[in-house]
C-alpha cells in the first residue's frame, strides 16, 4: 500500500480499520463496497467494525454496495436497506443441496441421553476425525470440556475464540493431534479439511441452510463421510424444514442400548471451563440490540 496505489483491497473488518486508523489507507474514494458472509459477520459480532468501515466510505448514493449472505434474516435485510439504495435481492439455488458422498442418519434420543450417545459414537473405531456442531457458545464449551475430561483430545471453535487460538486449534485438528473439534456454525463454512470422517449435529441447526453447510464438512475429496444428527424433544420439530431443504426424507432411528451406556467418570481436570466474569462494565450504547452469540 505504501509502494503504489491499489485498485482492490480484500480484508477483515478489524484489520482494515487498523490500516485506516494508522493512516495507511483512505476509504473516501471507494466506488464499490463488497460485504461477504454478512450473516457470519453478524453472528460473530463484527457488525460494529463493519459499521465503522462503512462510515468512512462515500455516502451510499455515491457508491455501489454488494452484500452476500447465505441466509437472509430480518437483521441482514435491515443492513442491506441501511447501506444500499433500493437494494435488489438475487437468490441462487445450489445445484446440489447435499453431497451424495455423505451418509445421513438421525438418532431420536432424549436430552438426558445425548452426551452418552455422543461419547460412544466418538469412541467407535471408524470415527477418526469428527466435527461436533452445537448452536451456542456455552454448549460448545461444556461439550468440549466434558469430552476432554473423558480423555478425548478435542478443541473448540466459536465466535468467542481469538483468531490466533482458532488458527492453532485448526492446525492441531488438521494434523491429527485433536480427534474432535466442537464448534458453532462459525466453523460451518469456509473449512476445507479433506479427511473429516464424521459430522455430528449435537443440536439441530435453527436454519435448514446451516444443516447443509455443516454436513458439507465431510465426504470431501472423493471420500465417503457420515453425518449424524441428534433429534430430541427440544428440536425435533426442525426436521421437516431440513427434509424440505434436502428434498428427501432423513433416516430416523433409535440408538441401540449399547450406544447409550453411561460415559465413564471424568479422568482429567477441566480445560475449557469458562473464566469467572469480571466486574460488570458500565452500561453504554443504550438501545443497541446485542447480536445472538454463536
Amino acid at each position: 500500500l505504501d509502494a503504489k496505489p491499489v485498485d482492490i483491497v480484500v480484508a477483515t473488518p478489524g484489520r482494515l480499520l487498523d490500516f485506516v486508523q494508522n493512516g495507511n489507507l483512505h476509504l473516501g474514494g471507494i466506488e464499490v463496497l463488497v460485504l461477504d458472509e454478512a450473516d457470519r459477520m453478524l453472528d460473530m459480532g463484527f457488525i460494529p467494525q463493519v459499521r465503522a468501515v462503512v462510515s468512512r466510505t462515500p455516502k451510499k448514493e455515491c457508491r455501489q454496495t454488494l452484500l452476500f449472505s447465505a441466509t437472509f434474516t430480518p437483521a441482514i435485510i435491515e443492513l442491506a436497506q441501511r447501506w444500499a439504495v433500493d437494494p435488489i435481492m438475487v437468490e441462487i439455488e445450489p445445484l446440489q443441496v447435499a453431497a451424495d458422498a455423505v451418509d445421513q442418519v438421525v438418532y431420536l434420543v432424549t436430552t438426558a441421553d445425548k452426551y452418552n450417545l455422543l461419547f460412544n459414537l466418538i469412541s467407535e473405531p471408524q470415527a477418526e476425525k469428527i466435527i461436533v456442531f452445537s448452536n451456542r457458545r456455552d454448549q460448545v464449551r461444556k461439550l468440549a470440556d466434558n469430552l476432554y475430561r473423558n480423555g478425548i483430545e478435542c478443541g473448540m471453535l466459536s465466535g468467542e475464540i481469538a483468531q490466533n487460538q482458532r488458527v492453532r486449534t485448526l492446525d492441531a485438528f488438521k494434523s491429527g493431534k485433536l480427534k474432535v473439534l466442537v464448534a458453532t456454525d462459525v466453523a460451518g463454512r469456509g473449512l476445507h479439511i479433506d479427511d473429516v470422517t464424521h459430522v455430528i449435529n449435537y443440536t439441530l441447526p435453527e436454519e435448514a441452510e446451516d444443516y447443509v453447510h455443516r454436513i458439507g464438512r465431510t465426504g470431501r475429496a472423493g471420500a465417503i463421510g457420515t453425518s449424524i444428527s441428534f433429534a430430541c424433544e427440544e428440536d425435533s420439530f426442525i426436521l421437516p424444514d431440513i427434509e424440505a431443504k434436502l428434498g428427501a426424507k432423513l433416516d430416523c432411528i433409535h440408538p441401540q442400548e449399547s450406544q447409550l451406556v453411561s460415559a465413564p467418570a471424568f479422568e482429567r481436570a477441566s480445560k475449557f471451563k469458562a473464566k469467572p466474569a469480571g466486574r460488570p462494565a458500565p452500561k453504554s450504547g443504550a438501545g443497541r440490540r446485542p447480536s445472538r452469540p454463536r
